[in-house]
């Protein structure tokens, strides 16, 4: 049974916000708001460089471990209304509640962001969206902390049907158990189906959680902007030696003027023009063909080493029960999906094949001679 389908999000483009926004949408500033004098400074740094619209400060930080910094809280309202006042820029904090939400709305702050922490608890979206129910605010929904593509579609969802019409997501990385170059593993399959099903939706990108080092920022807001988001979000401090969150991943001003110097923005090809919208496609496949070969070059290292555990605890190399059970999820998981279970399947007796042949450590050409040959396992019905 195919998943049932649900409509497209009817969002306007950034600039029918009525904000003066314009693609690529950019928005800076620090991590955590955590004093008036760290808000201003930064603020007047980014105003002065004038290509960032919108001024970013955590307000309320939902920390892993009681004890740590938990942010300025309600004081910094009045911080970033000052910055609107003397800067211009536009501001935007953090909503955990609908408290929060609603002392934001009567300081006047102009866009919220749900975060990854509460973007996966339908329970919290639900309360934020009844509490700005009807809200003329806008509001940028970051993915939940792990890769759920239903639970961050989910919360854009709820709060379009709020009433919340100038919605946008931000991809900021999943946690993942695989060791990356990356503090939240990028996993740009996610934000390109979740643009895939809802075409109007502005998507932002948060390169400074995805990498987690300010090394990192550049190469990951390209892929960004190569593959067609619609602006960033990057962490901004300015003196991010003493930030009291998040300092490895905050640039200075003067940092973040460079990097917008470095960076190439793209501009659309024109929608009336198919050989265009063919080629963005097509570079969009190629990106994901990227992904997904260096995901199987991970996976078949990892069953490089399970044979050499197997190997020195005596252990058979074939596990057909082991298999079945692989095969078994995967064709639950395509259905969802909507793939072929016969296209599933080849693809992953290949994979299987690759796997043994890598465990067994059979050189390549052995089975292209057809010396070497595996039983297909997994259900045929």
């Amino acid at each position: 049974m195919a998943a049932r389908q649900h409509p497209v999000l009817d969002t306007p483009p950034l600039a029918q916000w009525g904000l003066g926004l314009a693609e690529p949408l950019l928005i800076a500033g620090p991590c955590s708001a955590e004093s008036e004098d760290q808000i201003m400074t930064t603020a007047r740094a980014l105003a002065k460089d004038g290509r960032a619209r919108i001024f970013r400060a955590g307000l309320w930080k939902p920390r892993t471990r009681p004890g740590q910094f938990e942010g300025a809280g309600n004081a910094g309202l009045n911080w970033l209304r000052r910055v609107k006042e003397e800067t211009g820029l536009l501001t935007a904090t953090e909503v955990a509640t609908p408290q929060h939400a609603e002392a934001c709305l009567n300081a006047g702050i102009d866009v919220l962001w749900i975060g990854a922490r509460t973007t996966p608890n339908p329970f919290s979206v639900q309360a934020i969206a009844d509490a700005i129910q009807g809200v003329d605010i806008p509001v940028l929904v970051k993915n939940p902390i792990n890769p759920d593509l239903q639970l961050w579609i989910g919360a854009l969802e709820r709060l379009h049907r709020s009433g919340i019409m100038k919605l946008a997501a931000v991809h900021r990385g999943f946690s993942w158990f695989e060791r990356t170059p990356y503090r939240n593993s990028p996993m740009w399959e996610f934000p390109i189906r979740l643009k895939a099903a809802h075409p109007g939706l502005a998507l932002l990108c948060d390169p400074s959680h995805i990498s987690g080092v300010t090394d990192g920022i550049g190469s990951v807001a390209q892929r960004a902007l190569d593959l067609g988001f619609d602006g960033l979000m990057v962490e901004v401090h300015h003196d991010p030696g003493v930030a009291r969150s998040d300092a490895d991943q905050q640039l200075t001003p003067e940092a973040y003027h460079t990097l917008l110097e470095q960076l190439i923005f793209r501009t659309a090809a024109p929608t009336a023009d198919m050989h265009d919208q063919l080629e963005e496609l097509r570079d969009l496949i190629d990106q994901l063909d990227e992904e997904i070969a260096q995901k199987l070059g991970s996976r078949m290292d990892i069953a490089e080493r399970i044979g050499d555990h197997k190997r020195a605890h005596n252990v058979a190399i074939m596990q057909p029960e082991r298999w079945e059970r692989i095969m078994q999820r995967q064709l639950r998981l395509a259905e969802h999906l909507g793939l072929s279970p016969d296209f599933v399947r080849e693809f992953m007796d290949a994979i299987h094949r690759e796997s043994i042949r890598r465990q067994t450590g059979i050189p390549e050409d052995m089975e292209a001679k057809g010396s070497l040959s595996y039983p297909q396992i997994g259900p045929k019905g």
